[in-house]
């Protein structure tokens, strides 16, 4: 009863501080009749229900579901969860730098050690089964808990043990400040044309993309490639900083608009640029959001860029973190963006949307036209539409099953064993041999696997069989099923190059690390060789920039 007489007094100190510093406004009663309610409730519920609950569970459901009613990216961050918080915005945390997962019913592995981490440089690999740390039996640990076990203050250390292949191997390391980079990757692709991979926007991210862009212009780098593609954002400010590199000093970057007047903000480019003339193609797809949004959008809107890929996710809202009482924080929507043209690129409704239900896309009918600089045509409303689509690759189901149930991975495993070294990233391709040996491999595994084809026909006789038409014509039925269900190995055939190119990225993973990764995808990527050949077209590449007067 203590606890929950200590709950109601935070309660009440909270709505005390909330109404002594709100502003007056016309719904001020309704705010504090509604307050009134919900603590009276609150109360009834620890003095008089049947079950006893916990309070901070409670209170956080409660919470969760008031903001599960607004939209997707208004949070409530307890105490629990800042630490992880942190890590999301700054990239930043003490560890051994690796990614682990639980592959059997037992025990984690290691799935991928980042280079030069202290994983790495102690000689444990991918594949490797985690045993015990610090002497404790990992048997049965979630990948959480041994993730935290992992974790832990630079300078420390650990004792780790793994099993690889039946070897049981134990090494002391010591833990660092482990930084994912915001750019993974960088370098010259063909003759000069640079690339830079940003996959986040926490606080290094402007500097990041700087340093790589000097690199590259070192190495002769004349045109260049800025890939967005998954980056979901981040920090708005960041963004802001990268537009400013090739756009000129005092450029109107993003708009930012709120409710209340303090969140009316102008972004303008403070810096000198760093280059104002290179030739950059931007790439984009679903997975671009937010930031990668501010980005590519500002970009096309001043007609400094040409946009290469799908559309993008159309995030075009803005967040601020607030601290609350307790080492806790609220992660609140607090504007709309809008890009120099003057869009907003915000897809869904949140405004009309209840609290049980999705929200919808905003109508077609009151989507607006804009204008870019050069007056070229762009829509609101509807993410960031590139200049030069590209049809994105769709791997079957099957490359899908075969990642998930862990056969690539396991037979990369073995291979990397086998073999001390491989050519280069971008040279590396499995023969047909050794797709046999993988085919061998897996002939005897046991996976689930259906086509849509015969997932789709299973639905049709259930169907038939519901409404009665299915008796009678069951013959009928098993010939169509016999005719489409699946054959796991003809399907491993029929869906070789598609398989082998994700076999290949991993087992270039496995020498290479993530640069590998990257170098590899290289092979197979419609989207560079679509951005290749536009910055290659010099006459195309103006053309699309030029505008309907300007052409």
């Amino acid at each position: 009863m203590k606890k929950n007489i200590l709950y109601l007094s935070l309660l009440t100190a909270v709505i005390s501080v909330f109404l002594a510093f709100r502003p007056t406004t016309s719904n001020e009663f309704e705010v504090t009749k509604n307050f009134e309610i919900f603590k009276e409730i609150y109360s009834e519920i620890y003095s008089g229900y049947v079950d006893e609950h916990a309070p901070g569970d409670l209170m956080k459901r409660s919470i969760d579901g008031m903001l599960e009613s607004l939209d997707p990216y208004t949070n409530y961050i307890p105490e629990s969860d800042i630490e992880d918080y942190k890590i999301m915005t700054t990239g930043q945390y003490g560890g051994v730098g690796a990614l682990i997962r639980k592959m059997d019913d037992e025990f984690n592995y290691i799935m991928e050690p980042y280079q030069d981490s202290p994983m790495q440089k102690a000689g444990f690999k991918a594949g490797d089964k985690i045993l015990a740390i610090d002497g404790t039996d990992l048997k049965n640990k979630s990948t959480e808990e041994v993730s935290t076990m992992l974790k832990g203050s630079a300078g420390t250390n650990l004792k780790l043990k793994v099993d690889r292949a039946g070897q049981i191997i134990e090494k002391s390391l010591t833990r660092e400040e482990i930084k994912i980079p915001d750019v993974p990757y960088s370098g010259i692709l063909q003759e000069d044309i640079g690339y830079i991979k940003l996959n986040s926007f926490t606080q290094t991210a402007s500097q990041e993309v700087k340093e790589a862009f000097a690199k590259l212009k070192t190495k002769g780098m004349k045109k260049l490639i800025f890939d967005l593609r998954g980056n979901g954002g981040g920090l708005l400010n960041e963004a802001v900083k990268i537009v400013n590199m090739f756009v000129p000093q005092g450029t109107m970057i993003v708009k930012q608009k709120g409710r209340v007047p303090e969140m009316n903000i102008n972004y303008i480019a403070r810096e000198e640029a760093t280059d104002v003339d290179i030739p950059l193609v931007v790439l984009v797809d679903d997975g671009s959001a937010s930031a990668s949004e501010i980005v590519s959008g500002s970009l096309q809107d001043l007609d400094r860029a040409v946009i290469v890929g799908t559309k993008s996710y159309g995030k075009g809202l803005v967040q601020q973190t607030r601290k609350m009482p307790y080492n806790t924080m609220v992660k609140l929507t607090v504007a709309k963006y809008y890009t120099p043209s003057g869009r907003c690129i915000q897809k869904l409704d949140y405004s009309t949307k209840k609290a049980s239900e999705r929200a919808t896309q905003i109508a077609d009918s009151i989507v607006q036209k804009f204008k870019t600089k050069n007056g070229r045509e762009v829509m609101d409303a509807r993410g960031i539409e590139p200049d030069v689509p590209v049809i994105e690759k769709e791997f079957s189901k099957l490359a899908a099953i075969v990642m998930a149930e862990d056969l690539v991975f396991n037979y990369s495993t073995k291979y990397s064993r086998a073999h001390s070294t491989i050519p280069t990233a971008r040279q590396f391709k499995l023969t047909d041999t050794e797709y046999s040996d993988f085919l061998a491999e897996v002939k005897d595994k046991e996976f689930k696997y259906k086509t849509t084809t015969e997932l789709r026909f299973e639905e049709f006789k259930k169907s038939a069989e519901k409404e009665n038409y299915y008796a009678g014509a069951e013959a009928e039925f098993e010939k169509v099923h016999a005719k489409i269900k699946a054959d796991k190995m003809a399907d491993l055939n029929r869906f070789r190059d598609e398989i082998k190119e994700i076999i290949e990225n991993e087992i270039v993973s496995r020498y290479y690390y993530q640069d590998g990764r990257m170098e590899s995808s290289f092979n197979y990527d419609e989207f560079l060789s679509e951005a290749i050949k536009t910055l290659k077209d010099e006459t195309k590449f103006k053309s699309i920039l030029a505008g309907p007067t300007k052409k």
